[in-house]
């Protein structure tokens, strides 16, 4: 089936869209009561439907990629992003059983106390309801989204990009499948199954029927989905992440940090776009990390300090600060301590994911508490930014605002609270 055939025309979107909406909002009254053993039952089914049909999986993203390069001529990266392999199938699949493993949200006590009137009030977590998320490129998305969801007790409308339409479809039916064995509605995970950008716009519009949406791309997708939305949303924004090296930095954790952080796969959110390094730190350790990231076939742009050290360093220009390449480029500079790297980073970070690497505790404390961004390490590579490399077996995306949903978007932060308050006969006077 090609994209076209798969289309619906633009008079038939809202129809499209209203169904798909009635569809969930009707299937969140059955998860939110659901059991836990059966969701998980269904995640586990969901994960042998996916390494069974690995095969199907990959012969639909083999037509993606190809459409991808042929068409849209997209760059190394994003092809990167929309790539499967028997591996990353295969990860779908242990993420599926990871988050089946994970400790069910719903219903869990956050907080209790007794008033002295002697009413019981307690805080309880409960399903946000239908959650709608947008993303582009990367097809895994609808595994670990469509399962984070259904843990929660929510159900979830996913709409992905044209570039991953057929990788989703295959993925999808491993999904329903799952799903159908569980015993619980097919409306509980839906794909928008047509291509039509005018999907993403009746999205935003669904106040009636969706709770809140995850927006999860690049710059554009980000930029219409803030403007024209008109649900809640959990903004995930583009990654300029930073590695600071201290002066008190272990020159070997330095080098394969840096290299890991930007190299390991620089088409991720947490991959580190931008070199800091203190004054003080010795010019013989740049000069083994620049040549490390050369090695790895990383272009660098620097600043008239760190060019000076290597002539194979470009020059920087001041887009530079304020880039997310998602490709073997990054920026660096050198700067006045950990003072300075706290200012670099608050001018030009996203606030995704900042770094440090320093031997000094006080000096990493500081940073730490004076970095405002969702996520800060010591000592590790920015790459870690992943839901489950927290633990948290998947995750939506990472949030980069500050309400509700901050960092990784896993099982819990997809719910929300209600009080539940226990009386026995109490009036107010």
């Amino acid at each position: 089936m090609t994209h076209g055939e798969a289309a619906h025309g633009k008079e038939d979107i809202p129809a499209l869209m209203g169904k798909l909406g009635q569809a969930a909002h009707a299937a969140i009254r059955r998860l939110a009561i659901t059991p836990t053993a059966t969701k998980n039952k269904a995640l586990i089914a969901a994960a042998a439907a996916l390494r069974a049909a690995t095969g199907k999986i990959l012969a639909a993203n083999a037509a993606d990629m190809d459409e991808a390069a042929e068409d849209k001529g997209m760059g190394k990266a994003l092809l990167d992003r929309l790539m499967l392999n028997e591996e990353r199938v295969e990860a779908m699949a242990k993420g599926l059983e990871d988050i089946a493993a994970l400790e069910d949200p719903v219903g869990k006590i956050m907080a209790a106390w007794d008033r002295p009137n002697g009413l019981r009030i307690e805080r309880v977590r409960t399903p946000l309801g239908v959650i709608g998320v947008i993303f582009e490129s990367r097809p895994n998305v609808t595994a670990d989204a469509g399962a984070l969801c259904l843990k929660a007790g929510n159900a979830v409308i996913l709409r992905g990009g044209s570039e991953s339409f057929h990788s989703c479809r295959a993925i999808m039916r491993c999904l329903t499948q799952g799903l159908t064995e569980a015993g619980l509605p097919e409306a509980a995970i839906q794909l928008v199954p047509t291509t039509d950008r005018a999907a993403v716009g009746e999205m935003l519009t669904m106040t009636g029927t969706i709770d809140v949406i995850v927006p999860r791309g690049g710059k554009s997708l980000i930029k219409r989905v803030s403007e024209e939305s008109r649900v809640p949303l959990f903004k995930h924004l583009e990654g300029i992440c930073h590695t600071y090296i201290d002066a008190a930095a272990d020159p070997e954790k330095a080098r394969a940090i840096v290299v890991n952080a930007k190299m390991r796969r620089t088409g991720i959110c947490g991959a580190t776009e931008t070199l800091l390094a203190d004054e003080a730190v010795a010019d013989d350790l740049l000069l083994e990390i620049i040549s490390d990231l050369i090695h790895a076939g990383c272009e660098i742009r620097g600043d008239k300090n760190i060019q000076s050290l290597d002539a194979r360093v470009l020059a920087a220009e001041d887009a530079d600060w304020n880039t997310e390449y998602l490709d073997a480029v990054i920026s660096a500079a050198r700067v006045k301590g950990v003072e300075g790297a706290i200012k670099h980073i608050a001018d030009h970070s996203s606030h995704h994911t900042e770094a440090i690497i320093t031997e000094d505790a006080g000096v990493a404390e500081k940073f730490l508490s004076e970095v405002d961004s969702a996520i800060v390490m010591v000592n590790a590579s920015t790459q870690f930014a992943d839901g489950g490399e927290f633990g948290m077996g998947a995750e939506i995306g990472i949030s980069t605002g500050k309400m509700h949903a901050r960092g990784p978007v896993g099982v819990e932060q997809l719910t929300s609270f209600k009080y539940v308050v226990r009386g026995n006969g109490q009036c107010r006077p």
